[in-house]
Order: C-alpha cells, then sequence, then structure tokens
C-alpha cells in the first residue's frame, strides 16, 4: 500500500477525502451485492484535476475506478476489497459548459446529473431524449461510459446515437477533447466511440457535446392489454405506421411485474378494469401542430381492438395520468427489491424474435422451478427485455437465487445467443460479466479489446479487472 501513500502525498489535499464515513456510502454497489474498500475519495473539481490525479496515480502504478451516480448494476464502479484502488467520483464536476439552441446541441461536465441536464434543456424549450429509470441520481460520464438506453431507444437510439463530441482524459494524464458539437466530421478514425461503453477502462471522461430535440407540442401515452405476446411486434408495426413513426416508447410489462408493484404499493390502482397476462405502455411524441396525434391514436386503438390483438386500452388523458402510466412501467425494480430482489437478466434479440424469446425462457424457467415469479419487462421496440427472475414467498431467497444463477441463468443466457441475441443490452460488463464476455462475445472480439486495452493503458491502471477478461 506504499505506493497508494505515496500518491496521496502528491495529489493535493483539496481533492482527497479519506474520512470512512463518507467513503461508506461509495463503496458498496448499486444493487447491494458487492462491497469494495478504498484509502481514499478523489473528488475533482475541473478537468485540469483529473489529469492531475491520473498522472500522479500513473506514475505510482495506483489503480483509479471512475465512479458516477453509482447506478450501475455490474458493479462495475466498485473498487477492488483489497483497497488497493483508489476511486474517483466526478460529482464536483457539473456545469453547464454550452447550450446552443439553434445548433440542437448541449455541452456539459461528465458529473452532471441526466435529470439537471434535462431540466436544462426543457427550460430552453428542447428535449434531451435519454430518459432513464436513473436518471434522478445518474451522471452523464457514467450513462456514456455504459452506453445507457432507455425508455426512448425506439426513436432516439443508444446514447452513443446521441453523442456529438466528447473530452477524457487519457491513462498517461495527457487529454482526447474533439467537443466541437458537429453533425459531420469525417476527419480520421471516429475515436470518441472507444470511450462509449468502455466502462472507465481506456479513459476519464470528463466532458459531452449531446444531441437536443425540439420539445414535443402533442404527447399520447396508452396502456394496452394484449391477448397474446406473439403480437407484439405486430402492435409495434401497427402504432408506427398510424403515428407516421411518432413513437418514442413502447415498453412491456408482464402480469406479474405489475403484480408485484400492486401488492408493494397497495395505493396504486391497476388503469384497466380487467387482467391480462402482457401489457404495453406505449407513447407517441410530434414537433407537428397541423398533425392530429390524438386521432391517429384513436384509429390505432380501434384496429388494434378490431383485430383481436388486444382486449382493452386507456389513453391518459392529463399529464397526471400520463405520469401515473409512467410511474407502474419505472418502479417495477423497486417493487422486485420490495419482494427479496431478483436475479436478472438484460438480454437483447432481435424485435421479430422477442416474443418467442420470453415464451422459450419462461418454460424454461419452469421446467426447473414452477414456483419461480418471472417478472418481465423492457423496451420492445429496441429488442431488450430484462427477464428476471423473484423467489416465491416463504422460501430462503439466497439459496434459491444462488440456484437460479448456477443452473438456470447459464440456460437463459444460451437461449438469446442461440437465436442471435446478447447477454448485455443496456447494463455493461463490469466485473460481473467477464465469463459471460468469453463465452457469448463475438468472435475475435475480445481479443481485439485486450489489444485496444494494452495499447491505450498500458500499465493498466484504468479501472481494473472491468470489462476486459
Amino acid at each position: 500500500m506504499q505506493n497508494i501513500d505515496n500518491a496521496l502525498l502528491e495529489l493535493p489535499a483539496e481533492l482527497v477525502t479519506r474520512d470512512q464515513d463518507i467513503l461508506s456510502s461509495y463503496l458498496t454497489d448499486f444493487r447491494r451485492q458487492y462491497t469494495g474498500a478504498t484509502t481514499a475519495l478523489l473528488r475533482p473539481r475541473h478537468t485540469a484535476d483529473v489529469q492531475t490525479i491520473i498522472r500522479v496515480c500513473a506514475k505510482h502504478r495506483v489503480g483509479i475506478v471512475p465512479q458516477g451516480g453509482n447506478t450501475s448494476y455490474c458493479t462495475a464502479a466498485t473498487p477492488n476489497a483489497d483497497g488497493r484502488e483508489l476511486l474517483i467520483s466526478l460529482e464536483k464536476m457539473n456545469r453547464l459548459r454550452d447550450l446552443d439552441k439553434e445548433n440542437l446541441s448541449v455541452t456539459a461536465d461528465a458529473g452532471m446529473i441526466l435529470a439537471d441536464l434535462q431540466r436544462a434543456a426543457d427550460e430552453a424549450g428542447l428535449l434531451l431524449p435519454l430518459a432513464l429509470g436513473s436518471q434522478q441520481s445518474c451522471r452523464l460520464g457514467g450513462n456514456l461510459s455504459t452506453n445507457a438506453g432507455g425508455i426512448n431507444v425506439v426513436r432516439y437510439g443508444m446514447t452513443r446515437d446521441l453523442v456529438l463530441g466528447l473530452e477524457a482524459v487519457l491513462p498517461d494524464g495527457s487529454i482526447y477533447s474533439e467537443l466541437n458539437p458537429l453533425r459531420k466530421n469525417n476527419s480520421g478514425y471516429d475515436v470518441k466511440q472507444l470511450f462509449i461503453g468502455a466502462e472507465g477502462t481506456l479513459g476519464i471522461i470528463t466532458g459531452v457535446s449531446l444531441k437536443l430535440m425540439r420539445k414535443s407540442c402533442q404527447t399520447i401515452t396508452a396502456f394496452l392489454a394484449v391477448r397474446d405476446i406473439s403480437s407484439l411486434s405486430a402492435i409495434l408495426n401497427a402504432a408506427q405506421i398510424q403515428s407516421g413513426e411518432a413513437i418514442t416508447s413502447f415498453e412491456y410489462i408482464s402480469s406479474a411485474s405489475l403484480n408485484l408493484l400492486l401488492t408493494a404499493k397497495k395505493h396504486l390502482r391497476h388503469p384497466l378494469p380487467d387482467e391480462s397476462e402482457h401489457y404495453v405502455v406505449l407513447e407517441a411524441a410530434t414537433v407537428s401542430p397541423i398533425l392530429n396525434l390524438e386521432e391517429c391514436m384513436n384509429a390505432l386503438l380501434a384496429e388494434l381492438l378490431e383485430s383481436g390483438m388486444i382486449g382493452d386500452g386507456t389513453i391518459a388523458a392529463s399529464q397526471q395520468q400520463r405520469a401515473a402510466l409512467w410511474y407502474l412501467r419505472e418502479s417495477i425494480p423497486e417493487a422486485e427489491v420490495h419482494h427479496g430482489g431478483s436475479v436478472k437478466h438484460d438480454i437483447a434479440v432481435r424485435t421479430s424474435r422477442l416474443s418467442a424469446f420470453i415464451e422459450s425462457a419462461s418454460r424454461l424457467v419452469k421446467k426447473h422451478r414452477d414456483d419461480a415469479i418471472l417478472s418481465i419487462y423492457g423496451h420492445v421496440g429496441d429488442g431488450n427485455v430484462h427477464f428476471n427472475i423473484v423467489p416465491p414467498i416463504g422460501i430462503d431467497q439466497n439459496a434459491f437465487k444462488d440456484r437460479v444463477e448456477r443452473e438456470i441463468s447459464p440456460e437463459i443466457y444460451q437461449l438469446a445467443f442461440e437465436m442471435g441475441g446478447t447477454f448485455s443490452a443496456e447494463y455493461g460488463i463490469g466485473r460481473v460479466k467477464l465469463d459471460l464476455l468469453r463465452r457469448y462475445g463475438a468472435e475475435g472480439k475480445t481479443h481485439i479489446m485486450e489489444r485496444i486495452k494494452t495499447a491505450i493503458d498500458p500499465r493498466g491502471i484504468l479501472n481494473p479487472g472491468k470489462v476486459i477478461p
């Protein structure tokens, strides 16, 4: 540990926090499955501070773990338990650097909370389409480092699709800065894409320029009871056609997931009079004051009811009702925690195969454990489903989860692989999915990743033990 002590002696005292009471809140991952250790927390105030920290740590060969809002599901932002790594938080780097309304772009520090940037865009009459359940606490650097998804991917894409420019400090303390928010820049390799999804293993992102959109003047939100899960793709197709490609969100909720939530929060009410096995939260938005979006959505519901693809549906009549429908979708993870937590599977397959995957994976689980509760929900519009297994009431929950992870999860991942899908749609790799990357990563991908890591971070000081097996 002498190298850590030497590094800390060289760093400006105002950047270093050693108080263990403060440190404790940074050391356990979001799902409370892993607790690390560290001698100190480093909190830079600007990019130059990050450069200083990395140069000193590189000199003494000290590992650095970057942390944004600490919302990773894969322990990507948690230091190792041996205490041989320092933790760096960009929470003090939260400035809005520039907002260009005419260019539809915004530039901000990587430590800015996503919801704060959403509000800044909204106050300017614009929209930042990146929207996540953790947006009140997650930070931009973490969003980029994990290539976050969210509820609007079906129309606006993943985080990487919204990035115009990026600034990052490299493992030798030098800086890569290409923050100009240009729509076209064909001057060689698109270097910024290396850092998006790299989970802090190639550089520490300190600033970002993002696309903004014009704020919609019409938004329609519907909650549909779907008769047969196999019709999900057909419903999405009909919705996109009827709305003129105005669909921003198309979210699936299983009856089990909704019932977990209604049981956990007794004050909530079911949006429809009768229960169904499957539900969809659908939202469409347009900036056009001419297009009658309400008429389009009413026509869609009439078509779906007449075809028998849905049994019932409701359209939010107010912003309050819209918020209530989205609360149901966004609170499902909280409901799982209330019931003892779950074994999570972050799966993506082609949208055309999503229904088949859910049905096959459900049969697979029930073959092993007929009493398992399947909490299934996700972003149907982009083929991403959260296929989670919740322990039944009255059993040893830890033993149940251990058995699921040991016996059932491998079969679920194998099924996704055989259907041309992936084991990590939006959560990333972190520490917990390294074995899955070895087994199911694209052929040659791990080798290329290792070569990139070695070339950029030859001493291996940035987020050691994450992403790269």
